[in-house]
């Protein structure tokens, strides 16, 4: 099975963020702007997947119940540090919602995608 193929030059990126202690009612708050810049960041291919970790299964799809643990990603980028910018400018990051500190970046190499 050969891997997916991205530009060269260009990597995916398995990204697992933490939401910082005490930022469920900040998460949900800005959740509507969160999923709108993802959305045109999906579209232009810089994000190929993303959504929210979760610490337990959920009982319905009522976000407002969830227990956030933080979000996951798959993006492309040329580099770590180009990861980390595009995490900055994130509304998550910028409300005080993801904790950049503790970020897990990966360079990675998937093998298949399903949609």
């Amino acid at each position: 099975m050969a891997s997916i193929s991205v530009p060269a030059g260009q990597y995916e990126w398995l990204v697992v963020i933490p939401d910082k202690p005490g930022m469920q009612d900040k998460r949900l708050e800005v959740r509507g702007k969160h999923l709108e810049g993802a959305k045109g960041l999906s579209e232009s291919g810089l994000y190929k997947t993303g959504g929210a970790i979760l610490n337990e299964k959920p009982e319905s799809d009522d976000a407002s119940k969830f227990s956030f643990y933080g979000s996951a990603l798959v993006c492309v980028a040329s580099s770590k540090e180009e990861v980390i910018e595009l995490l900055k400018k994130d509304i998550y990051t910028t409300s005080g919602v993801w904790d950049l500190d503790n970020t897990q970046i990966w360079p990675a190499k998937f093998a298949f995608r399903n949609p």
